[in-house]
């Protein structure tokens, strides 16, 4: 493993997902963050229909050729921006961003190092792997832990982090999943039906994370939270192989 995670990754190589809701007060300083990093070729920004400036703050990119921008004219939740994001990509390895400072663009060469090394079609940075971080609300990783034992039980792996933001994957991967969730419910449906094939190499690794509170505008909740259980059933018990993915995974990998 030390050998993968020593992988050099090469520049330009990862296309960035960023969905944005009513995220001025962090977005423009994250977008730099993430364009700072050299292994970024692209970054696509797709806003929700935000009510604040967020829309706005972002004509600051508008002109740099590695962003590019979209805008949603209803707000549909962060399912329905990734899934058009997801689309939009060109790159060979593509990994899911949020607009605020919760997850750390450093740790991308971590999480891009199995994928680059071709030991995983999916890796997910896991925030409960003994990384240092600020300490987080115990309830709400209470809640992750639960959502993450019942994705597990379901869907047969053993990951330690379902929910987590940073889920990278090679670019025809995440490109073949059949996505539908609008909401939240985009973590559980993603993993139930990358788990589904039983062909992907899906990788754990350590992520920092420094956790926002409420007033600095988190947006999950407890409805999130009762809503993921039924996801987890849902895509693991009630949707046919068929509705996974758009082709054949032999014909992909």
């Amino acid at each position: 493993m030390s050998n993968v995670m020593s992988t050099p990754i090469p520049e330009g190589v990862l296309s960035v997902v960023m969905p944005v809701y009513n995220e001025e007060r962090t977005i423009v300083e994250i977008v730099n963050m993430v364009l700072k990093r050299p292994e970024v070729g692209e970054m696509v920004i797709v806003d929700d229909a935000s009510k604040d400036k967020s829309w706005e703050m972002l004509q600051t990119f508008a002109d740099n050729p590695r962003v590019k921008l979209f805008k949603q004219e209803l707000n549909c939740g962060k399912g329905a921006a990734l899934i058009r994001g997801f689309k939009e990509v060109t790159l060979p390895y593509v990994i899911i961003q949020d607009a605020d400072f919760e997850y750390d663009p450093d740790d991308y060469p971590t999480v891009l190092a199995p994928l680059v090394a071709g030991k995983a079609d999916v890796v997910y940075g896991s925030r409960f792997m003994s990384a240092p971080g600020q300490v987080r609300y115990f309830k709400h990783e209470m809640g992750n832990k639960l959502l993450t034992f019942m994705s597990n039980w379901f869907s047969d792996i053993h990951l330690s982090d379902m929910e987590t933001c940073y889920k990278a994957f090679r670019r025809e991967v995440i490109q073949n999943l059949k996505l539908t969730s609008q909401r939240f419910g985009i973590e559980p449906e993603m993993t139930a039906k990358l788990a589904r094939p039983r062909v992907l190499r899906i990788w754990e690794v350590p992520i920092s994370y420094c956790p926002r509170r409420y007033d600095e505008g988190k947006k999950i909740g407890w409805r999130d939270g009762f809503a993921a259980f039924w996801h987890i059933f849902r895509f693991n018990c009630l949707t046919r192989k068929k509705n996974c993915s758009y082709k054949p995974w032999d014909s992909v990998l």
